[in-house]
């Protein structure tokens, strides 16, 4: 009798820790005290499993009340090394530039930076306003919505989607919540 007991506990231990893995949808979760902490700006985060089909990530935040620039950036950690950061594969780096109203895209691979893509419907970042980001990845494309409309896609430049698994956030910004 007590054997089967102990075989659910440590199945519910066994759940619990992939729960507790899984409990943030993509991103490390911090520690509750450490939220406000971990989530400043300059912010830099592992992607847990990197990216793929079907993943998404949301970044949720409130634009400064003077807002100059923000930059989010889905990198690979094949280096961590800080000499070395200028060489790491930018999967997909999306700026947000206030004075030009601009939602700039591109990538950089082996050190060299795709051509700036600049085309969007409208600038939907407002001044001391909040906002949500979703980066959904496709097999083809990064499919990016603001505050739930679709505005843009971006084709694939890295195609490892498993080797992007950093996220960097940078600007003139306040990150509320991220998953």
């Amino acid at each position: 009798m007590a054997e089967p007991s102990m075989e659910k506990d440590a199945i519910n231990t066994e759940d619990d820790h992939l729960n507790n893995s899984l409990g943030d949808p993509g991103l490390i979760s911090p520690d509750k005290e450490d939220i406000s902490r971990i989530l400043t700006v300059p912010f830099k985060g592992r992607i847990r499993g990197g990216m793929r089909p079907g993943k998404k990530i949301i970044i949720m935040g409130i634009v400064d009340p003077e807002p100059d620039s923000f930059d989010v950036s889905l990198t690979c950690s094949c280096s961590t090394e800080k000499d070395e950061e200028d060489f790491t594969d930018v999967a997909l780096k999306l700026s947000a530039r206030f004075a030009e109203r601009q939602f700039l895209r591109n990538a950089r691979i082996s050190g060299k930076w795709s051509d700036e893509e600049a085309a969007i419907p409208y600038f939907p970042f407002i001044q001391d306003q909040p906002f949500r980001i979703e980066i959904h990845c496709e097999h083809q494309r990064f499919r990016i919505f603001v505050d739930g409309h679709q505005l843009f896609d971006f084709y694939h430049k890295v195609k490892s989607l498993l080797a992007i698994d950093m996220i960097r956030i940078d600007g003139s910004l306040q990150i509320t919540k991220l998953g």
